[in-house]
């Protein structure tokens, strides 16, 4: 498939949530996220879903699927070509896009506890089924195909959605706080629900609150809370985004406890639990 055919055939949006990156503001048809080559308090990537295109207010610099996936993964064109390569979904014409961008394209049908076998197994692969009355089962429709996972909700009512072959966000995104006892002076935060869940097996005390920020790009959003409390615990991936979210935390708020330490041979909390945690 050559260049001008894959920029008409994936959408811009689905591109940026492979790089695990989602709107700040949005309003149906266009978007703002933070930009693809700094770190910002005020997101400056403005994303038009008619056009497929973004363009950085910041740099001034013009941005197609191609050339994103180019900055991110520091890649040649014909890099980028073979990662867009795995995608398979097609961008419908003018008028079919501006119907979806205007209105809602999922339709919740069911909220429930966890009970399909599917789901089951997945919780107990990643070794967290004893916490599943902390997450739901949900079941969708998106654009007109049914689908379910496992649900967990956002301060803003959209929901994390999880399941062995995908991971997406249904509604808005938004971090999650879970607030125990009044006036807790400890938080611990997690980049998302299954290390929270997996904390949840281990922990030996529940004198925290918890923050889940569902993505490092909703860290924004974190800032004023952490400010509330005496203590953070972090529980941030080992990668780049988690490091620098984490860096961010260390500058900016005193008595911070760098937890990643404990599994600092594997990606996250969860994969070091499955992997390498001894009782």
């Amino acid at each position: 498939m050559n260049c001008e055919k894959i920029k008409q055939k994936i959408g811009i949006r689905t591109v940026l949530e492979s790089f695990n990156l989602f709107p700040v503001k949005e309003n149906g048809k266009t978007a703002f996220y933070f930009a693809l080559d700094r770190d910002e308090k005020i997101p400056s990537l403005s994303v038009d879903f008619i056009k497929n295109k973004a363009f950085d207010f910041g740099t001034g610099k013009n941005y197609d699927i191609i050339s994103i996936v180019q900055q991110v993964n520091k890649c040649s064109v014909s890099e980028a070509l073979k990662y867009l390569g795995k995608f398979n979904f097609s961008i419908q014409d003018q008028k079919q896009k501006e119907e979806i961008t205007t209105r809602p394209h999922y339709r919740i049908l069911e909220v429930k506890r966890i009970g399909h076998p599917v789901l089951i197994q997945y919780l107990k692969s990643r070794k967290v089924y004893q916490q599943r009355d902390l997450v739901r089962e949900l079941h969708y429709d998106l654009s007109g195909k049914k689908y379910f996972g496992i649900a967990f909700e956002n301060n803003s009512g959209g929901f994390e959605i999880r399941n062995p072959y995908s991971k997406i966000c249904l509604g808005k995104k938004d971090v999650t706080l879970i607030q125990g006892e009044k006036n807790n002076k400890e938080i611990t935060v997690f980049e998302g629900f299954l290390d929270y869940l997996t904390f949840k097996n281990i922990e030996r005390t529940k004198n925290s609150d918890y923050l889940i920020l569902n993505s490092t790009v909703m860290f924004f959003k974190a800032m004023k809370t952490l400010g509330e409390y005496d203590k953070i615990y972090l529980f941030l991936d080992n990668d780049s985004n988690g490091n620098i979210t984490k860096n961010k935390i260390l500058t900016k708020h005193k008595h911070v406890e760098d937890c990643s330490l404990i599994y600092r041979d594997f990606k996250d909390l969860n994969e070091w639990f499955c992997q390498g945690y001894i009782e």
